[in-house]
């Protein structure tokens, strides 16, 4: 899936959105065309009717296009994969696997039909963030799924004030979910300075962007205010020994990068390879501390079965 993020981030600072202009086949065909001289003659004139006549063939747009979608194709098998060896734990006391598998499997199935909405919609800005949306909600149900197969290894330890540091760590994760969201409006109105600037003045994009911009970036420093207070109280109140004392260590690890990332994009013209980068990262972020979540919240379970055992013995 983090994968499959890198390569929906190429596509956009690419702009190869719509490399292929049909869904779900690219140019009529299964595999696509590698120079313009294997299409048909009118191929401007076939697709060009939804793009407005702006089709142009760029065999590297194309390609990237392409391979995007052979990945979200590959990424659906192995979901339903998962799907196949999970039925057996719909009978073995772990039923929870079971329903997690099959929701990210249906999932998988939205993100489909949403990328070909995507695609038939010219890359309408409220469709390109709904597919990003869903695809973090696919990742967080995978992550449940790995963190419950390995909750013996996860379980946080010994946590003292467990509930504060549950509320502080969803409310991390709410911070970063919605600096992703205003990110991909971010990236919505570059899209608009592209339209009019072109790729060749890449160096001005930044000062033509609006407000959102300004809120993105003021935002990020909330959100590493937020992740350093949870950093030292994790360090204050669980044991060093702890899943939780490494995550926090990583999810710092990851802001900092995401930080230094979105500088190398608003002061450096907006490089192409740092786009991707950024948005991995950002999800990345989020399903460190959602991970957190997790291994507190098992850790929490588990005390309250102990109590529940020792109240009855």
């Amino acid at each position: 899936m983090y994968l499959l993020i890198i390569a929906g981030g190429i596509v956009r600072s690419t702009g190869a959105g719509m490399g292929c202009p049909d869904w779900p086949k690219c140019f009529g065909s299964w595999v696509p065309p590698t120079e313009v001289s294997q299409l048909p003659s009118d191929y401007q004139e076939i697709y060009g009717a939804k793009l407005k006549g702006e089709v142009e063939f760029n065999a590297v747009k194309t390609w990237i296009e392409y391979v995007n979608r052979l990945l979200g194709a590959f990424t659906g098998l192995l979901i339903f994969a998962v799907l196949v060896v999970s039925v057996p734990f719909l009978r073995s006391g772990h039923p929870k696997l079971f329903y997690a598998s099959l929701a990210a499997f249906i999932l998988v199935g939205f993100q489909g039909w949403l990328g070909s909405k995507v695609v038939s919609t010219e890359l309408h800005p409220l469709m390109v963030t709904l597919h990003m949306v869903v695809a973090i909600v696919i990742v967080f149900v995978l992550l449940y799924i790995l963190a419950r197969s390995y909750s013996e290894n996860l379980a946080a330890g010994k946590v003292q004030n467990a509930k504060r540091i549950n509320t502080l760590i969803l409310t991390v994760i709410g911070l970063s979910f919605v600096q992703i969201i205003i990110g991909t409006q971010v990236r919505e109105s570059i899209d608009l300075v592209v339209a009019r600037l072109g790729y060749a003045s890449r160096n001005r994009w930044i000062e033509e962007l609006g407000l959102e911009f300004y809120i993105h970036r003021s935002f990020s420093i909330i959100l590493l205010i937020a992740n350093i207070l949870l950093y030292f109280w994790v360090n204050k109140f669980v044991s060093s020994f702890s899943p939780l004392s490494t995550l926090a260590r990583w999810v710092l690890v990851v802001v900092g990068l995401e930080i230094a990332v979105g500088i190398i994009l608003a002061y450096m013209g907006v490089p192409a390879f740092a786009q991707p980068i950024h948005l991995t990262l950002a999800v990345l972020l989020a399903g460190v501390q959602f991970i957190m979540w997790l291994s507190l919240d098992m850790n929490t379970k588990e005390q309250d079965h102990c109590r529940l055992v020792a109240e009855l013995s």
